[in-house]
């Protein structure tokens, strides 16, 4: 049936845009040279190889090292990854994990190619046409999904909207968790009347994480089984730990091999261990290892004879790890029955094909950073929703600026919070002192934010570091792409000294990528350094928010994003400096109120008290 609704229409066009611009900037050719994809932070060359070893299903993995400070902001886990050597042709993956110049990534191969341990090895960001494709498929279903259809139209403002913020009846049930505050308890008590779905609205340092599991828990005890999802693998560990640690019955789906250790036992793989299963599928990798032998004995120079011999060795070695799959996707679904919350990435539960288990209710953590069309893959698994996190703080990331204009860098929070009625706010912080919180909480979230009373005691917390009228002005980098601002990083360092900083306590934070390579060339060791954006969802006891932007027009650039602001400014727990030109700033509105902020509340200081 083709699609009538042009709003679906619509995000379908935005796919392909995103799809046609992913091929653009990732591609290694003329107009896109090695130097230019690094400078973009699209490619990381050279790594190290660590360690090789086959893993899941009997894939080539790799554990690999970078030798040199660099931007990897967009090197997500799960992200589609290329496997290159100048010369030869380039081998598709998926990248498992990066955390700090550490990483590992599995190829989809039936062997490592040949010059993997050679020097100039690189990997670099590639289309992810697999989720596109899920999506796509999902989208042109939507319109013959009767319940599902209803769902989206009354989202999309198609139907009236009913007020469905009835008043909560009173709860019979003892919270597991007696710390909750009033707000938190309200939000529990909403998920566990929910009738279709709700939303909790998590600002900063509210206590989001606690309150989701609470809610799980109450939902078990009501009989429900749940699925948990949220855009990034760290989202989902966080709540995963949280219900284990409750003693809740979790498989946690998805990619095991580098899931944090206390989970791995909750993953399929890990609950098979030790399972006869599992040693029939050791006796078959140990087979598929025996074929892959023989057929590398066939080198790269070979004739007619020895290259079909090789290929049908290889293609032995295929049809094992399609065993391989099958025994464990029957193992698996065991498990999927037994669980009472399941929890992966959208693709993850999507891949996990469970469509044939009820689950009642359906939790998205980080709501805020998921595009629209990859929430519509999972909705169909349950009957009833709960949409988490903060859509005042960053949106998803998209690269193509057609499909953001037309509305794709929309998360599904955004989407449904003009059209559901059922919004319960976390209204008290536990991060960040009262002073730190206050600008935030007055411009972004209407005055309704409180901070905990341990919090409230005074001192300096917040302060400004002005720059204006010293010559520190903005520049392209050397990679002629991204800003840096030397003279703001020389503060940076006068700070450190002259406050006695703690780098293992502190982090660095920029909107732009020059700037953060740049500070990680200069700043000292320990110190987590950071794009403002790669930072959201983390904390740390001081933060140092280096804001780049000065010169005479007074252009802030993307800085006019102020989710970015709020993100960055609410990530401080102590004491929070920003560094920044009050000239080039100072005449936008947000800025402007930002600055008066502080002089009644901060600390204000210009360059000429720092001993340059």
């Amino acid at each position: 049936m083709p699609v009538t609704h042009p709003y679906i229409k619509r995000l379908l066009e935005c796919l392909d845009l995103e799809e046609k611009e992913q091929v653009k900037r990732y591609s290694l050719d003329q107009q896109h040279t090695l130097k230019s994809l690094k400078a973009e932070g699209l490619a990381l060359h050279p790594i190290t190889v660590t360690r090789k070893n086959f893993g899941y299903a009997d894939y080539p993995e790799i554990s690999f090292r970078l030798n040199f400070p660099t931007e990897t902001n967009l090197f997500k886990d799960g992200a589609a990854i290329e496997c290159f050597i100048n010369g030869e042709e380039t081998v598709k993956g998926i990248l498992m994990n990066l955390d700090g110049k550490v990483g590992e990534f599995r190829l989809f191969a039936p062997d490592f190619p040949d010059w993997i341990e050679d020097n100039g090895v690189g990997i670099k960001l590639a289309p992810d046409q697999r989720t596109t494709s899920i999506m796509k498929t999902v989208l042109n279903n939507l319109e013959s999904n009767k319940p599902l259809f209803a769902l989206f139209e009354q989202l999309h403002h198609n139907v009236s909207k009913e007020n469905n913020a009835s008043e909560l009846k009173q709860t019979s049930f003892n919270f597991r968790n007696q710390y909750l505050n009033y707000s938190q308890q309200k939000a529990v008590t909403a998920i566990v009347q929910n009738k279709e779905m709700v939303i909790v609205h998590g600002p900063p340092g509210t206590g989001k994480t606690t309150t989701l599991i609470e809610a799980i828990i109450q939902l078990i005890k009501q009989g429900e089984k749940v699925l948990v999802s949220a855009p990034s693998n760290t989202a989902v560990d966080n709540i995963a730990k949280g219900l284990i640690a409750q003693g809740v019955q979790v498989l946690r789906t998805g990619n095991t091999s580098k899931i944090d250790e206390t989970i791995f036992p909750y993953t399929p793989e890990g609950k098979l261990a030790n399972s006869k299963q599992q040693k029939e599928i050791k006796q078959l990798k140990i087979r598929a290892e025996e074929f892959r032998k023989m057929a590398l004995k066939y080198k790269r120079s070979f004739g007619k004879a020895e290259r079909e011999q090789r290929n049908l060795l290889f293609k032995e070695v295929k049809n094992i790890r399609t065993d391989i799959k099958k025994m464990q996707a029957y193992n698996e679904e065991k498990l999927y029955e037994e669980a009472d919350v399941i929890l992966g990435t959208p693709v993850g539960l999507y891949d996990a094909k469970i469509n044939h288990i009820t689950f009642h209710t359906l939790v998205i953590d980080e709501a805020g950073q998921c595009i629209e069309p990859l929430a519509w893959c999972i909705f169909p698994l349950a009957e009833k929703y709960v949409l988490a996190g903060d859509h005042l703080q960053l949106p998803p990331t998209i690269l193509s600026n057609e499909a953001a204009r037309l509305g794709l860098n929309k998360s599904i929070l955004e989407v449904s919070i003009t059209s559901i009625n059922t919004i319960f706010l976390l209204n008290i912080q536990y991060r960040m002192r009262a002073a730190i919180a206050g600008f935030s909480g007055n411009y972004f979230y209407k005055g309704l934010l409180q901070t905990a009373a341990h919090l409230l005691n005074t001192g300096n917390h917040i302060y400004f570091i002005d720059t204006a009228g010293s010559g520190y002005n903005e520049m392209h980098g050397s990679n002629g792409i991204s800003l840096q601002n030397e003279g703001e990083l020389r503060i940076v360092q006068k700070l450190i000294e002259t406050e006695t900083l703690d780098p293992l306590k502190t982090a660095f934070i920029s909107p732009y990528n020059g700037q953060v390579a740049a500070a990680k060339e200069t700043l000292p060791a320990g110190m987590r350094i950071s794009t403002i954006d790669s930072f959201q969802g983390q904390e740390k006891e001081t933060i140092i928010l280096s804001l780049v932007r000065s010169n005479d027009d007074g252009d802030i650039g993307f800085l006019k994003d102020y989710r970015r602001m709020n993100v960055a400014i609410t990530r401080a727990k102590e004491k929070l400096y920003v560094i920044g030109d009050s000239a080039t700033i100072g005449a936008d509105a947000f800025y402007n109120s930002f600055l008066s902020y502080i002089e009644q509340h901060g600390v204000y200081k210009t360059v000429w008290d720092f001993d340059l």
